[in-house]
């Protein structure tokens, strides 16, 4: 009798113990796939990114361009160059080709303003001088224009 129950006390704590890890083993498993579902779930989930994207390159040049844009649809309105909103669209344009953040944006957008204010409030009237301003400013935007793309392009 004690032979036989040895193999069974062998056998009954051997499928115990599969029985156990088993079970162990089906939690955790359980236990990951929940953990698993939750990572995707979180992966998948847009989250706010606290990394800080740098301006491009090229952004003190695109500032000046801004700048000079608005500084050309103040004065080129002034001395009757009868072009409308040319430069305040080409400003748009501008904006939307660069696609920045809102940050750069309001950047871009204060600079042409700063352009259009200075000499608003520095020009009532079409002078030689304001003229000769938005001769120099149509010269420095297209050489700017130019200069981007061709030194940051891809």
């Amino acid at each position: 009798m004690q032979p036989f129950r040895s193999t069974f006390l062998i056998k009954f704590t051997f499928a115990v113990l599969v029985g156990v890890v088993a079970y162990s083993y089906g939690q955790t498993a359980f236990a990951q796939k929940n953990k698993t579902s939750e990572n995707i779930e979180q992966a998948v989930k847009p989250k706010k990114s606290n990394i800080r994207t740098l301006p491009p390159a090229y952004g003190g040049q695109l500032n000046k361009l801004s700048e000079v844009l608005g500084s050309l649809h103040y004065l080129r309105t002034l001395c009757g160059a009868n072009e409308g909103q040319k430069w305040r669209d080409e400003m748009q344009a501008l904006v939307v080709a660069e696609a920045p953040t809102k940050k750069q944006k309001e950047l871009m957008t204060a600079r042409f303003n700063r352009g259009f204010r200075g000499y608003r409030e520095i020009y009532r009237e079409c002078t030689p001088a304001a003229s000769q301003a938005a001769a120099e400013h149509l010269r420095e935007g297209v050489k700017l224009a130019t200069e981007i793309p061709t030194r940051y392009g891809s």
